[in-house]
């Protein structure tokens, strides 16, 4: 029997200490090191190379879309499994999009996270059946009936905007990345949702995504 080495990278250490006594109990799971963000994790996943990491999504700094994103592009044979909190479309694509190739949510039961972990150390993908409906409709989408030409009248600002919002940047993150005020993001986005008639920033993201924006070059 393989061992399988796991990496865990949350930033509560309550969580870490339940799922470190947990997989500490299983002989044939090795743990090498626990991140607090996503900085951490990335470096961890370079110095230990592990077959999986249990990725938590909000972070402080490097948050858990962004290390998935860089450590898949850097590492594409590591499992990423990501165990959150949150189910909203906004955080469920991206992180499909940044190369997980699992998601759960932390009140998934004990036996169903270690038959995650087994899945996605074997080169499989698993979702918790909330989850799982999403993706499937993701990676199988029916045609669009979104052209890109619906945001031809935005401007290159907006547009900006709309490509990292595709991406699962969170309103401070686009702050910080294009050297704005949260409020000047904010009254961006105000303005894009009015411009292609979007309900909500999920649909927005929704519709970005359908019209092909927000994907990032892996050669980057």
């Amino acid at each position: 029997m393989e061992t399988i080495r796991v990496l865990i990278a949350d930033d509560q250490t309550i969580t870490r200490s339940g799922i470190r006594s947990l997989l500490a109990a299983q002989k044939d799971i090795e743990i090498v090191g626990e991140a607090q963000n996503g900085e951490e994790a990335i470096e961890f996943a370079s110095s230990t190379q592990p077959d999986v990491i249990l990725m938590d999504l909000r972070m402080p700094g490097v948050n858990g879309i962004d290390a998935t994103r860089r450590i898949h592009r850097t590492f594409p044979h590591v499992g990423i499994l990501v165990l959150t909190v949150f189910e909203d479309d906004t955080s469920v694509f991206p992180a499909i999009r940044a190369g997980a190739r699992g998601y759960l949510l932390k009140n998934t039961e004990r036996d169903e996270l270690l038959r995650a972990i087994h899945t996605v150390a074997n080169g499989g993908a698993i979702f918790s059946p909330g989850i799982a409906q999403k993706v499937l409709g993701y990676l199988h989408p029916p045609p669009s009936d979104v052209p890109e030409q619906l945001f031809d009248e935005l401007t290159s600002r907006e547009r900006e905007i709309l490509e990292l919002i595709a991406q699962g940047k969170t309103n401070s993150e686009i702050a910080s990345l294009l050297y704005l005020s949260p409020k000047t993001v904010s009254n961006n986005i105000s303005n894009v949702l009015l411009k292609v008639h979007a309900a909500d920033r999920a649909k927005l993201m929704l519709m970005a995504l359908e019209a092909g924006i927000g994907k990032v070059d892996k050669k980057a």
